[in-house]
């Protein structure tokens, strides 16, 4: 441990790995913060942490399946030249799900239908429960692709532990200001919504082996956020006139 603790490229791999896992972590914590909008509010910090920290265990517990989860990248089937593996099965699914939560939340928010903080305490816990289940579908399909990227960048599991666990605590403290600053802009929320669609049609294209940069992405994501605080000042400053 002390020669790891002295090894300058040791160092060098933890912090590129865990500026990697932070941002591409961005999709999660996006995610976690809609999806908990459904609770009541008294609910909302709970479940975003339940979430965050499921994916925590998730990925320390994939990372001590390394020889698994590289498994997963090699194909099982082929389908007229396509080689089909696991990691291509899961990112399909776990696009297709994103599109789908993404486009039946636009939905509702178009059709101006509310979620009302008191509910029966059995549909309320029914609600929490299924709020958890579907972070950690998609904690299930963004932990495979983390721990992959993980093994590519460091060779010793403490080193891929470390950084797993700065990045999700990087999240765990932005979580809760991210999600109450969604719940407080509406437009936001249809921003973020919207990005979840980009995400999910990235994960299928992947899963089809038509890789998307996900610089392009973010970048995507960083001029929108750009122009929504534009739009946000705009609006204090109408306001305040």
């Amino acid at each position: 441990m002390l020669d790891l603790l002295a090894d300058p490229a040791v160092w060098a791999s933890f912090l590129t790995l865990a500026v990697l896992e932070i941002v591409l972590g961005i999709d999660n914590v996006i995610f976690i913060s809609i999806a908990a909008a459904k609770l009541p509010k008294e609910q909302r910090a709970r479940a975003r942490m339940l979430g965050l920290t499921g994916a925590l265990v998730l990925r320390i517990g994939l990372l001590f399946s390394i020889t698994w989860i590289m498994g997963l990248s090699e194909p099982f089937a082929t389908i007229r030249g396509f080689g089909l593996s696991w990691r291509d099965v899961i990112l399909v699914a776990g696009g297709l799900f994103l599109l789908y939560k993404g486009a039946s939340e636009i939905f509702d928010e178009v059709e101006g239908k509310e979620h009302h903080d008191t509910l029966e305490e059995g549909v309320a816990k029914a609600a929490f429960t299924g709020v958890i289940v579907q972070i950690m579908i998609l904690d299930l399909v963004f932990s495979v692709d983390s721990v992959i990227t993980a093994v590519g960048i460091a060779d010793h599991i403490e080193v891929m532990i470390a950084a797993v666990v700065v990045a999700i605590v990087v999240m765990m403290a932005f979580a809760n200001p991210i999600g109450r600053f969604i719940e407080a802009h509406p437009s936001t929320k249809m921003l973020a919504l919207a990005f979840l669609l980009m995400v999910g049609m990235a994960l299928m294209a992947d899963g089809f082996h038509f890789h998307v940069e996900r610089g392009f992405i973010y970048a995507a994501m960083l001029f929108g956020g750009a122009v929504e605080a534009l739009n946000l000042v705009r609006q204090k400053r109408r306001q305040r006139g």
